[in-house]
């Protein structure tokens, strides 16, 4: 079902405090049949890597989303008129959200709102053969196994610990690690880096585990770990070497296959090399373990897909930031010790998100530079994408909430970011992604996993610096990127009163700040704040807590200054000092200003966080059996989609 742009409903459903929203497939229909196929292949890679990401987010998530999935579809219709049926319901879909029973950005466990007495006579009434029962374990032993998980708050309590001073591996229920301890995982992984820098991310696709008194690796590939959903993964990859646009292309391909079928990481560094190199062509896709958030160590990679195709009107605007690389390192101000002599390979693009997967899906990153190996991206560069289309989603759905009315302090800045801000938002992601990760380099002998636990939230604090101090240069006028000289100032805004007062909607009373995208713009607002000398401020009117900017351009100047200590801090694998950043800025949450901001945001009925129902595909052949076109159906539900795709999809 293809819509008109006017009838395309972005916002869909919903529930706990997340909204569903639709993003549409732009131009689809003007890619060529050779280009729908390929994406088609590629989807379905992206999706049957699935169940992969929930075994990874924690040990019991397989299980318990297939038991609540199961009291879902097979209740009676007396069951379906309780209460307890209407927050199981709830729980499943927050369980699909999430890949598991962890919120997808807090980490903290979400527990059931209907009873433990509801869900054990629900089970019972099921027929054994609709319940992931192991060889040998009856109904009741896998209920007794699950009803702690599910609902005592003290058992498995966080999916990734960052806090300071605690075993980050025992405390963390993430299932990358079984049987070890933080000192033991850091040893184990200090003893494989060779004394060189070109090496491999050690142990970004394996779970590690003591046996028998060792410490193995059990890697994710063909015939080892995950296997069987691997095995679908390269099947559609194979069969989407039929419809690559060019050799590099299916070089890229071939290439990710074989890693797939070895396991070794240097196979890994050979596909993310010849990625990089991979510049024609209108679709690509990311396919893999590659971010390393939900470790709490920042080493293994969690699974995820997407697949992508070239938006090339918007893709202008990214070209002449890719084009101008070197201008921007040459002229940043953090030491030129740090900074790179030559800029390599940057390249970056606008594109449409035509299929998300793993954990890419339902909530996805809206920009991506990759690949991570800091190696890598010095010597042969990176690639940069903005998700357009999701970002359109996303301000679609957001038109006329009352979210600025609300928090921003008085009209003039409404005005302001009304003129200006998706511009400048969509702009910092750009600098963010197409150049900010790509910047700097580290010393001679500077071990890239040197920042531990801090080095995601620093990278991210890198990157997000680098966008802020650029997005007022005089410079993006002159390249045409931005309209004026007086716009950058809705992205510093909009940036501040978010890191110092409106992310707070995402965290629950009482808990501190954990996700390191949150505490990097935790860190740097509250810095600034401290180090501005009034430049801004926080103020109070009408019993409402605002942010006051008295000085934008000081502020330029104190985010070069963070920008220049951040990036000394990663060339120099400075941990203490990441650590004194994030401790003293990132962390911790007032508790009176975040009652008033979350009684603030509830009058508005916004849910703070949104995922995206990917589009159903479907081929269509003619009487020969031939393929004549796929065809994009935007009406699946949540609930729909996620059934399908447990029946379709389900590997592990």
């Amino acid at each position: 079902m293809n819509l008109m742009k006017e009838d395309f409903n972005f916002s869909e459903e919903k529930f706990a405090d997340l909204q569903m929203l639709r993003y549409r497939l732009n131009g689809f229909e003007n890619l060529s049949l050779q280009q729908k196929s390929l994406i088609f292949c590629l989807s379905k890679a992206a999706v049957f890597g699935r169940d992969i990401t929930f075994d990874q987010q924690g040990k019991y998530n397989l299980t318990i989303r297939k038991v609540i999935e199961a009291i879902y579809v097979n209740a009676d219709q007396t069951s379906r008129n309780q209460n307890d049926f209407s927050s199981l319901e709830v729980y499943l879909k927050r369980v699909w959200f999430s890949s598991g029973i962890y919120h997808h950005y807090g980490c903290e466990k979400f527990l059931p709102e209907f009873s433990e007495d509801f869900f054990r006579e629900q089970v019972v009434r099921l027929d054994d053969s609709v319940l992931p029962l192991r060889k040998g374990q009856t109904k009741q032993q896998l209920i007794d196994e699950l009803v702690p998980v599910m609902f005592d708050p003290t058992v498995l309590p966080k999916r990734v610990n960052q806090t300071d001073g605690e075993d980050l591996i025992l405390t963390s229920a993430c299932n990358f690690y079984e049987g070890v301890n933080q000192k033991e995982v850091e040893e184990f992984y200090a003893q494989k880096k060779l004394p060189q820098d070109e090496q491999p991310s050690w142990g970004l696709n394996s779970k590690l585990v003591k046996q028998n008194n060792q410490l193995i690796e059990q890697v994710w590939k063909v015939d080892g770990m995950y296997g069987s959903a691997i095995k679908q993964i390269v099947f559609w990859l194979n069969k989407a070497l039929k419809y690559t646009e060019n050799e590099q292309q299916k070089t890229v391909l071939q290439k990710l296959i074989t890693y797939y079928n070895t396991g070794d990481l240097h196979d890994f560094d050979d596909y993310s090399i010849a990625w990089v190199a991979q510049q024609e062509g209108v679709v690509d896709t990311i396919n893999g373990f590659i971010e390393v958030y939900g470790d709490p160590l920042g080493l293994k990679g969690t699974w995820e897909g997407i697949v992508e195709y070239v938006d090339e009107v918007a893709t202008a605007r990214t070209r002449t930031i890719a084009n101008n690389a070197q201008w921007f390192e040459d002229h940043s101000p953090v030491d030129p010790r740090f900074r790179k002599p030559e800029v390599k390979g940057v390249s970056a693009q606008v594109i449409c998100a035509a299929m998300l997967g793993g954990d890419e899906y339902p909530a996805s990153a809206i920009g991506i530079n990759l690949p991570n190996a800091n190696w890598i991206r010095s010597t042969y560069g990176s690639k940069s994408v903005t998700i357009g289309n999701l970002t359109e989603a996303y301000t679609k759905a957001a038109h006329g909430n009352g979210f600025t009315q609300e928090f921003v302090i008085d009209e003039s800045t409404r005005e302001l970011i009304e003129k200006y801000g998706d511009v400048c938002d969509d702009l910092h992601t750009d600098l963010h992604e197409c150049l900010g990760h790509g910047s700097g380099r580290l010393l001679p002998g500077t071990d890239p996993d040197a920042l531990k636990a801090y080095g995601n939230t620093m990278e991210e604090a890198r990157a997000d610096l680098f966008g802020l101090y650029y997005i007022a240069d005089h410079k993006l006028v002159e390249l045409g990127l931005t309209p004026n000289d007086e716009a950058y100032k809705s992205q510093y805004y909009t940036y501040l009163m978010n890191g110092l007062i409106t992310q707070l909607v995402r965290i629950k009373p009482g808990l501190n700040i954990e996700e390191a995208h949150m505490r990097n713009r935790a860190l740097i607002a509250y810095w600034v704040l401290e180090q501005g000398n009034g430049c801004v401020e926080i103020v109070h009117r009408d019993h409402k807590t605002y942010v006051k900017i008295n000085d934008y351009k000081q502020l330029r100047v104190l985010f070069g200054k963070l920008l220049a200590e951040v990036q000394r801090i990663k060339s120099e694998g400075d941990f203490d000092a990441a650590r004194e950043l994030v401790e003293k800025y990132a962390v911790k949450v007032d508790p009176v200003l975040h009652k008033e901001v979350l009684d603030r945001y509830a009058k508005l009925n916004i849910a703070p966080y949104k995922g995206f129902i990917n589009p159903k595909m479907t081929p269509v052949y003619d009487v020969h059996r031939q393929l004549t076109d796929i065809v994009l159906d935007y009406s699946e539900s949540f609930a729909e989609q996620n059934l399908r795709y447990s029946k379709e999809y389900g590997t592990l």
